[in-house]
């Protein structure tokens, strides 16, 4: 019952802020409407009860400094590209590196595409399920074990206490 109440209050906010209006019959006509879409829509948003989340409290501790680490990564990635591109370092090896899933879960893959991706010089290009690795374009794959030993100690160090 709280994803649904959970689901309307955000389908209200956001149909408030598209509207730019907060009138209480603008917020009972979005409740509406994000009542009847969701219930529409609740096989497949809510096809199974919930599982409950393992040491959620420390996940949310290790969630700063994941976060830290993930800003961290995208200002060294965006100075790397700003020296490519001014010309100040040669573009020597681009290519394509296959990372290793290892004990990742779907969220996991989910969340280090999404991380590798927001640093520039990296791209998720596929994920082999039947291997297992992931494939990312980046921008010195000169040394490809070099990337995967550090793609996996990111994870190790900082993404799996959160998103394992």
């Amino acid at each position: 019952m709280s994803r649904l109440v959970l689901g309307i209050a955000c389908l209200i906010a956001i149909y408030a802020l598209v509207l730019v209006s907060i009138d209480p019959w603008d917020l009972v006509i979005g409740g509406a409407a994000a009542a009847f879409l969701l219930w529409a829509s609740r096989r497949y948003l809510f096809p199974v009860p919930p599982s409950p989340i393992d040491h959620l409290g420390q996940r949310i501790a290790r969630l700063l400094p994941f976060v830290v680490a993930v800003i961290r990564d995208i200002v060294v990635g965006t100075w790397n590209v700003a020296l490519v591109v001014l010309h100040l370092r040669p573009l020597a090896h681009p290519g394509i590196v296959a990372i290793p899933i290892g004990a990742r879960s779907a969220t996991g893959v989910a969340v280090t595409s999404l991380v590798m991706t927001l640093s520039p010089g990296a791209c998720l290009i596929d994920v082999d399920w039947e291997q297992g690795v992931m494939l990312f374009h980046v921008l010195d794959a000169a040394d490809a074990d070099a990337v995967r030993e550090e793609y996996e100690t990111f994870y190790q160090r900082f993404q799996r206490p959160v998103f394992p």
